[in-house]
């Protein structure tokens, strides 16, 4: 582990010994590619399908590495957790294989499926209003009983656990004999490309990893220019709410101010034409903060011309009905 003077960052280590925890528990989501895509972007573009992972996203990568490095003691008190719904079916699952109890709590404009997906699997869901409750005074209570906080993206292992993609892509691309140039994920709270680009630096050093977020939610993006972290202004909305958070984590950033080459803001009209050419190209339903990867790859912010990038495609959890009015849009 990397050290900052308190609790230490999570390093190489920590990202193989995740994923021992993970094996046989995970899918490998292959990369993959497209002969059409490929030629309208310019560039050999290889997807990482994370919206084929189990529970739709990526995240149950890091909410398995966290809720299974608890002491047994501490876990048996249950987790409990806020999110919008992709680390919710996280931890919801990884409680459920666990047989623990979950309490979730998620904002009230979350997508209806999301919801459910989190019910079905036996987690208890506290609603709150994700523009004016603070999150974790809904989630105090429940802490105070004793149970086990799993943050969605600010947290050693947590970052551990999505850094187990980062394994996969390299052992792919040496499987294929291919050298990446740039890997492109898209980014909330700076987890899961914190994780990937821990584990691409130790792997293929010069391969650039860039953050991909939606036009007035790039604090990533604004925070490297600045050296600080950077809140995101209020009075904005996007249509890729798995992604929409206030600011980078402390220790998200401290990781991604050192690996990460920059960020690319992209607007929804960009992420709805990516998700449409995922869906007709490659036959994938990705929701649209999943899809802002392949939006930032099209948008010339960045010369990718050429070049053998990897997308990370982070999960696929949209209603169908809002998904087809979105993709229908002209």
């Amino acid at each position: 582990m990397m050290d900052t003077g308190r609790t230490p960052l999570p390093g190489i280590a920590d990202i193989r010994a995740a994923a021992a925890r993970l094996e046989g528990l995970i899918v490998n989501t292959g990369l993959i590619e497209s002969e059409f895509l490929n030629e309208k972007y310019g560039a050999r573009i290889l997807f990482k399908p994370e919206n084929l992972q189990r529970t739709g996203s990526f995240k149950i990568r890091g909410a398995y590495n966290k809720i299974s490095s608890l002491p047994d003691e501490q876990r048996r008190n249950g987790v409990v957790a806020f999110s919008s719904g992709n680390h919710a079916q996280g931890v919801a699952r990884t409680a459920q294989l666990f047989g623990i109890k979950a309490v979730i709590a998620m904002p009230s404009d979350a997508p209806f499926s999301k919801v459910d997906n989190v019910r079905r699997m036996g987690a208890e869901v506290i609603p709150f209003d994700r523009f004016g409750a603070d999150r974790m005074a809904v989630v105090a209570p429940y802490r105070e009983r004793g149970m086990a906080l799993v943050p969605p993206f600010d947290d050693p292992a947590i970052i551990a656990g999505q850094g187990t993609i980062g394994l996969e892509v390299l052992e792919d691309a040496r499987q294929k004999s291919v050298h990446i140039d740039a890997v492109i994920v898209p980014c909330g709270g700076g987890g899961m490309i914190g994780g990937i680009s821990l584990a691409m630096k130790d792997g293929s050093p010069d391969s650039e990893i860039w953050a991909a977020e939606p036009e007035n939610f790039d604090d990533m993006r604004r925070s490297l220019e600045a050296g600080r972290r950077m809140s995101n202004l209020p009075g904005h909305a996007s249509i890729c709410d798995a992604i929409l958070t206030a600011e980078p984590g402390e220790f998200t950033f401290e990781i991604n101010r050192h690996t990460l080459a920059g960020g690319i803001a992209v607007s929804d009209d960009a992420t709805i034409e990516a998700m449409r050419d995922l869906a007709s190209a490659l036959k994938l339903v990705v929701e649209p903060g999943g899809a802002v990867g392949l939006a930032a790859l099209g948008s010339g912010q960045v010369d990718f011309a050429g070049k053998c990038v990897v997308v990370v495609l982070s999960g696929g959890n949209v209603d169908l009905g809002s998904y087809a009015k979105i993709i229908a849009k002209s």
